[in-house]
């Protein structure tokens, strides 16, 4: 296993059940590991303010596991800046976007998705914070704030 950081392995941010059924190769390139690491260290200030363990849903995506799960034609989960997580000993996805909004993380964009945070620490760390609204159809817009 290869530790990006203290709580966050390579593995773990490169997983993708997706992928897995799919047969579709996530494995992150040489140039995105030093993302990844950006992003591990971010998760850990994440978890350490939250004071509990993250469980990652979508970590770093290839382009073809992008398209699949329908992401964003520029996504920073394809560059290795973003995470999809969740942590329910802390509480509600709209409670975690609130808390990490009022700390002083540096992050570019932490967004509430409904049933898990997205959060990312592109190099621009913008401090935008979003909430998604899903339509019947399963289609997101964004409205700014939590």
């Amino acid at each position: 296993m290869t530790q990006l950081s203290k709580h966050f392995s390579l593995e773990e941010l490169e997983h993708s059940q997706t992928a897995i059924s799919r047969d579709i190769d996530n494995t992150a390139p040489l140039d995105v590991m030093d993302h990844l690491t950006v992003l591990a260290e971010g998760l850990e200030a994440v978890r350490a303010l939250l004071g509990y363990p993250l469980s990652i849903n979508s970590g770093y995506r290839c382009l073809e596991l992008n398209k699949a799960v329908g992401g964003s034609e520029h996504s920073a989960h394809m560059e290795g800046y973003a995470a999809d997580f969740t942590c329910h000993q802390f509480g509600s996805i709209m409670d975690i976007v609130r808390r990490v909004t009022a700390s002083d993380i540096k992050f570019d964009k932490v967004i509430s998705e409904g049933t898990w945070c997205h959060i990312s620490f592109d190099p621009q760390l913008r401090r935008q914070t979003m909430t998604a609204h899903f339509d019947a159809g399963g289609k997101a817009t964004y409205t700014q704030g939590a």
